[in-house]
């Protein structure tokens, strides 16, 4: 016996009527958005600067030209049928439907077609050119032209310092150059530097991957560090990529940094100081003399002379090239001693840098250091930097303005390290402009501090573009 379904209660009805309402709202509010968004990624390409409407439409010009052209040579007096044609088209349009119908018709039927035609042509360049991102190819382009108008940008350091700088920096201009120290003799850098006489490429690989443009895969090969393996153990993918790039380029260090920046896709360029063998000595207080950067800090006490072996190195042009063609050079963050000042006792780069009519900072450590700066102030490590060379190598300092949390300085308490301390007229008196901000981030969890990519670019930009203006 068959079971007789119930019939539907007109409560049941209204409600099934309601959420069908309900569902046809949300669709054609979803296809609306969807819809107005595509007609804002379309209209983004009639914005100036992309450089993409002048050649459409020279294409199109083209395209008709050449048409008239081969017309003419085939003797179809082109000009005459054309008009022919479109005045009995027009003829007959009118008389199946009055101007004030087939005019509009005809204008949404062509705004329409060339609405499909130019938003799937973009959609194919897109999906050919970036299959696996989500965004958009206009808005690839737009950040490009702007980020390729931005001012020319020198930075100079080493360590973690720079490559945290440069990370921010890379969202403002792609006309960066980083200057980096070679003295690096410690770790995987040294032992490559010792046993194939390579540059330390430590320090390069670190900027090379903060400049990486999105290739973050690469950019974690390059910073893997072998764990296991006779003679791997401690060595980072990245320099030995880097030492076997400098071996198939003939011994070039400046040719396998330029190879290895195009496989990162690197937004700048990375240039090393000087690509002579670079080693690092210093006078310590108590009178000792200690070879080599990685024994520097690692000795313990306060430096009052420092020095390179051999003292008269040779820059590389293409720094220099850079230092006079820049609009903007940043100095910092870094360790002072061993990331900072051996760029600046290349005798030619010091020079290049106090000749230069850039607007120049120089980025203070937000901690002292221990074996290098222990109880150092703001104006202490500006005297240390002055004590180079007999001009002011830079116009202003940039210090974090609020103090690590209590916890962060206790933690630092027991490394002998503390804040840098702002002593303000001093700056002031050594002729330099105090650039006070919140640069600083702090790990909630072990109260580590660093300075912040994003912030310290912000800041720095800020600063430039009042100076500018």
């Amino acid at each position: 016996m068959t079971r007789q379904r119930p019939a539907a209660r007109p409560s049941d009805r209204r409600l099934n009527s309601r959420q069908l309402r309900r569902s046809s709202v949300q669709l054609g509010r979803q296809l609306s958005a969807r819809s107005q968004h595509r007609v804002g990624q379309w209209f983004k390409w009639l914005r100036p600067g992309l450089l993409i409407k002048r050649w459409m439409l020279l294409s199109i010009l083209g395209f008709f030209a050449a048409l008239l052209g081969a017309a003419i040579w085939a003797d179809l007096t082109p000009v005459y049928f054309l008009l022919t044609m479109v005045r009995n088209g027009l003829g007959f349009v009118t008389q199946l439907l009055p101007n004030y119908w087939s005019g509009p018709l005809l204008l949404g039927v062509g705004l329409l077609l060339l609405y499909l035609g130019q938003s799937r042509t973009v959609g194919s360049i897109t999906e050919a050119l970036r299959p696996e991102q989500e965004e958009e190819l206009v808005d690839v382009l737009l950040s490009h032209r702007r980020l390729s108008r931005g001012p020319r940008i020198v930075a100079i350091g080493g360590g973690t310092g720079l490559s945290t700088l440069l990370r921010g920096l890379k969202q403002y201009s792609t006309n960066l150059t980083a200057i980096v120290t070679v003295a690096d003799d410690g770790g995987s850098s040294g032992r490559l530097r010792r046993e194939m006489g390579v540059q330390p490429p430590g320090d390069i690989r670190n900027c090379l991957t903060a400049l990486a443009n999105e290739e973050k895969l690469l950019t974690e090969l390059f910073r893997y560090r072998f764990a296991s393996g006779d003679g791997l153990v401690g060595h980072s993918f990245g320099n030995l990529f880097l030492t076997a790039m400098t071996a198939v380029t003939g011994g070039d260090f400046e040719k396998a940094i330029a190879a290895s920046s195009k496989v990162l896709a690197v937004q700048g360029q990375v240039l090393p100081a000087t690509l002579s063998d670079m080693r690092l000595w210093a006078e310590l207080e108590d009178g000792r003399r200690i070879e080599g950067e990685s024994q520097i800090t690692e000795a313990g006490g306060r430096i009052v002379r420092l020095g390179v072996t051999p003292a008269d190195l040779p820059a590389l042009p293409r720094a220099l090239e850079a230092i006079a063609a820049a609009d903007y050079i940043i100095i910092g963050p870094g360790s002072l001693f061993t990331s900072i000042i051996p760029n600046l006792l290349v005798p030619a780069i010091a020079k290049a840098l106090a000749e230069s009519s850039a607007y120049r900072v120089y980025v203070c450590n937000i901690m002292t250091q221990p074996g290098e700066t222990l109880g150092y102030t703001v104006a202490d490590h500006i005297r240390a930097i002055d004590s180079v060379y007999p001009e002011p190598l830079f116009d202003a300092v940039l210090v974090q303005r609020q103090p690590p949390s209590e916890a962060a300085v206790q933690r630092y308490a027991r490394q002998n390290s503390q804040p840098v301390e702002i002593d303000r007229e001093a700056v002031l008196q050594l002729g330099r402009q105090v650039i006070l901000a919140n640069v600083m981030e702090e790990d909630p969890q072990n109260h580590c501090v660093r300075h912040q990519p994003t912030r310290l670019a912000a800041a720095l930009m800020r600063w430039y573009r009042r100076s500018a203006n």
